[in-house]
């Protein structure tokens, strides 16, 4: 019998694993909330990242498991190694939908390893089990995966490390395979890989074949709702758009407002982007036909689908999916114009189980150094390479554009708490510049994105609003399960989200619920972070941004710290 709303400890000092009811006072929290709140009742938050106390926790959102489109995201998260605060990191796939079928509300890895052998963490309705997994070691994600579903069958869910975690490097995610199996969803940011390596655990095999959908307590309402919000979301012209160029779509647009990363962020346009924009890769991908897809969806049931599959010249898949945050990062900002050579470094990256925009801006570091010119792929593989030989060169360049520049000696480094600014230049989109200064998740773009905002984005005015409002819908969204885009449904079907979660749970929440998630999940993240030692000082752009003009517009990063301060004053 399936307990639902379940708490799974797996022990990796001890390699057994515990069910046990979810504590009343976790009952309404799930997703990225979930994850604050465990570690600030189990743990202090002074304690190393990569040491025995840090808790690695897969949280599953209040909305996962009952085919809501575009709400089956996993979070992942724990004390950042990258950061040294607190971190979560969600993303697509099977993982969250799989976990929900055996009732799991959060599954925590934890403890330290008794021995140096690697092993995988075996999940069914007849519990967890710790297995010996020394054979995949130093195999890439890839190789990995595919090894396991020849092992466990085609249709287990997988979360797993390249050898990006197993070396301890701070760029490194955890990979979740998507709906049709590929090990394409990269949980990336801020080293949770790393904390996963630090347990000695190469994956976490997922076998939901006898797992139950969780119950609902007034399936009506909850239907009605599920109902109301589809069809918003079918409708809505962002859908239709998304489907049809993807995440790749931001690149004319950003290079229009004059914020794409270009040249290690020295400049806000790149001559070239029409080259690697959403719109050319959609025509090169219905020319080469093949596997290349241009709309595919990433979960299960998704109606956006805006990934994508990315074929060679032969039609056969480079990568999937190649995204906007990649093409700014690995394109632009290292001066490269092709969106082969992007492609083929995504793999790489992919591969090696990094995150594209970290290693990305990492790269753009290492150019102003003299490392590699801007333009040359073939040089920027190399480096890449000498990331999975675990050269001292490579450790560098994958402990992250920070560690990079302080090794290296440069002071252009784009990063907030130790994490690299995605690809929206905060100069030219300031709004941008707020949610990284003050997100406790570091620079993210996913923690309250404004590019659509209706605001002079070079103004410094209004930003500030502009990103809360942001911020604490995002994190409502991360606490739901919720991809970002759900909300062009969810904001066009007023009551479609209190619904279904009266429907699902009995309570009693309001039109308001969605901002209420927000703002606790987002306390709750301060909260961990104060205590680990952070202070206004840490809410702040990099002092080069706030000096250095950004071409075209000639703008610098001005919003008062006055106004950053007071963001979370509610």
């Amino acid at each position: 019998m399936i307990a639902h709303e379940s708490v799974w400890r797996a022990n990796v000092a001890a390699e057994t694993v515990s069910v046990e009811r979810l504590p009343e006072r976790w009952r309404k929290q799930g997703g990225r909330a979930l994850i604050p709140r465990i570690l600030l009742d189990e743990i202090p938050p002074g304690f190393d990242p990569l040491g025995p106390l840090n808790k690695l926790i897969w949280s599953v959102g209040l909305l996962v498991g009952h085919g809501i489109s575009s709400c089956d995201r996993i979070s992942i998260g724990a004390k950042s190694p990258l950061t040294g605060g607190v971190k979560e990191s969600n993303g697509g796939g099977s993982t969250g939908l799989r976990l929900s079928r055996l009732g799991i509300r959060a599954l925590i890895l934890e403890g330290a390893p008794s021995d140096a052998g690697w092993r995988l963490l075996r999940l069914s309705t007849e519990g967890g089990v710790f297995e010996p997994a020394d054979e995949l070691a130093g195999l890439g994600v890839d190789a990995a995966a595919q090894r396991l579903r020849e092992r466990y069958g085609p249709k287990v869910g997988i979360a797993l490390i390249g050898p990006g975690g197993e070396m301890g490097l701070r760029a490194a995610g955890v990979q979740n395979l998507d709906k049709d199996g590929a090990a394409s969803r990269i949980c990336a940011r801020g080293g949770l890989g790393a904390v996963m390596g630090s347990k000695r655990v190469k994956a976490i095999v997922i076998d939901a074949s006898w797992g139950e959908t969780p119950p609902l307590a007034d399936a009506t309402m909850f239907k009605a709702g599920r109902k109301h919000y589809t069809q918003k979301l079918q409708a809505h012209s962002q859908t239709a758009m998304y489907a049809e160029y993807g995440t790749a779509s931001m690149t004319a647009m950003c290079n229009g407002f004059g914020a794409l990363p270009t040249r290690n962020f020295s400049a806000g346009q790149f001559e070239h982007a029409e080259q690697i924009s959403g719109e050319a890769m959609r025509d090169l991908l219905l020319q080469r036909g093949g596997e290349s897809d241009t709309s595919h969806a990433c979960m299960a049931g998704c109606v956006i689908r805006c990934s994508n599959c990315f074929g060679g010249s032969g039609g056969k898949t480079t990568v999937s999916p190649l995204e906007y945050e990649t093409i700014g990062l690995v394109g632009s900002n290292l001066g490269i114009d092709n969106l082969d050579d992007i492609a083929r470094l995504n793999r790489e990256m992919n591969d090696l189980g990094l995150d594209t925009i970290e290693i990305g801006a990492a790269l753009g570091v290492a150019a102003e150094a003299g490392l590699m010119d801007f333009g040359d792929e073939q040089r920027a593989t190399e480096l890449i390479g000498e990331i999975r030989q675990g050269t001292s060169l490579g450790r560098v360049l994958g402990n992250g554009a920070v560690i990079t520049g302080q090794v290296l000696g440069i002071r252009r480094v784009p990063a907030v708490k130790g994490q690299a600014i995605s690809a929206y230049d905060p100069r030219a989109i300031k709004g941008m510049g707020v949610t990284y200064a003050t997100s406790p998740q570091g620079a993210d773009h996913t923690c309250g994105n404004v590019i659509r905002a209706d605001i002079d984005h070079l103004s410094p005015k209004g930003q500030v609003e502009v990103s809360r409002n942001a911020q604490i819908a995002m994190a409502g969204y991360d606490t739901l399960g919720a991809c970002l885009f759900s909300g062009f449904g969810f904001a066009s079907a007023p009551g479609a989200l209190r619904d279904m979660i009266n429907g699902r749970y009995g309570w009693d929440v309001g039109d308001d619920v969605l901002a209420e998630l927000g703002r606790e999940t987002l306390m709750l993240e301060r909260e961990f972070n104060r205590a680990a030692g952070f202070g206004p000082a840490d809410d702040r752009l990099p002092e080069w941004m706030t000096i250095e003009a950004l071409p075209p517009h000639n703008t610098v990063f001005d919003v008062p710290a006055k106004e950053l301060d007071a963001l979370f004053d509610w």
